[in-house]
């Protein structure tokens, strides 16, 4: 059960974890997985470090903790470290739900199949990365709902084909009508109004950077989602 090194917690962040970690444990069966309070108190740490600010107050993070939904973490934790039990028992809550997401967003039964069957191997974690285990489940951090998390990891997925398939139709169109060798155009598009631009800095500017990261990456760099989450380490 991943977590964070402790020079990366703030004091306050360890004392509240620390004040609500006996009630916390006790309620997300962490034990039938295996995964100790020590273990889990370093996840709640990770948690809470990357969601809130430096200045944030022993009170105000304890309120944070008290809001996650720890039974939900713990699953998804046994599942990455690859728990079995834990498995089945999230397999038995959410592949219904799973099918039944993919349906509403591909509108066709095999096509929903295909989507949802996809996911399955990227949130068991049958992919390694220098000999870990990677799963999508690891990016869940309780904050909302699974159930929820789910909802937008299909949808995500769905997306991310759509936009790779509307690329390989594109670019098929192109070579078959000849635009790879089409002339320019004698009509550029006018220049964009320097109003725009100066907005678009302003706006831009009140971003922290990890927002900033986010955009750029996906509308500059033309990455999909998923690739900007694992670049970043979240979801």
């Amino acid at each position: 059960m991943a977590g964070t090194t402790q020079s990366a917690v703030s004091p306050e962040i360890r004392a509240a974890v620390s004040a609500r970690l006996d009630e916390l444990f006790a309620r997300s069966g962490a034990i039938s997985f295996g995964i100790t309070k020590p273990e889990f108190e370093g996840c709640l740490q990770a948690i809470a470090a990357k969601y809130l600010p430096s200045d944030t107050s022993r009170r105000e993070a304890e309120e944070f903790v008290s809001t996650l939904r720890v039974e939900e973490i713990v699953l998804t934790r046994a599942c990455v470290a690859g728990n079995e039990r834990a498995w089945e028992q999230f397999m038995a809550r959410f592949r219904e739900l799973l099918y039944d997401s993919a349906l509403g967003i591909a509108k066709e039964a095999s096509q929903a199949k295909d989507l949802a069957d996809s996911l399955y191997a990227d949130l068991y974690g049958l992919n390694e990365r220098d000999g870990t285990r990677v799963s999508k489940l690891a990016s869940y951090m309780g904050r909302g709902s699974l159930e929820g998390w789910l909802r937008t990891v299909v949808a995500q997925e769905f997306v991310n084909r759509y936009r790779a398939k509307k690329r390989l139709v594109s670019l098929e169109e192109e070579e078959e009508e000849g635009s790879q060798y089409a002339a320019p155009d004698p009509n550029p598009a006018a220049p964009v109004d320097p109003r725009v631009n100066d907005a678009i800095s302003d706006a831009l500017a009140t971003l922290d950077s990890e927002s900033r990261t986010i955009l750029s990456a996906y509308y500059l760099d033309g990455r999909k989602m998923a690739e900007i989450g694992r670049m970043l380490g979240f979801h």
